[in-house]
């Protein structure tokens, strides 16, 4: 949370060392929750699961790049109608 005063107290810290905040705390940050969000859907290899993003600066923004890069190698569509088709595929249990 942008409130938490342990995040704000890294972002000053930061910033006093003349780094960027954004670049150095909060993105790094942000990449390893989405990280931490996916192995909670996929935790071993029979598991399936669809990871939906609505945020488009994963897209638009440079910094989304990282975020994309942090993720485990899987097909990527923007066709919600494919994710629907591959979640109604039975599962091989």
């Amino acid at each position: 949370s942008p409130d938490d005063p342990l995040l704000k107290a890294r972002m000053e810290d930061c910033r006093l060392r003349g780094g960027d905040p954004f670049d150095e705390v909060q993105l790094p940050d942000a990449v390893i929750t989405l990280k931490q969000g996916v192995g909670r859907l996929i935790r071993d290899a029979d598991d399936r699961g669809v990871l939906v993003i609505c945020d488009n600066r994963l897209v638009m923004r440079p910094y989304g790049a990282t975020f994309l890069a942090s993720l485990p190698p899987a097909p990527r569509t923007r066709d919600i109608a494919r994710a629907v088709r591959f979640l109604a595929i039975p599962s091989a249990e």
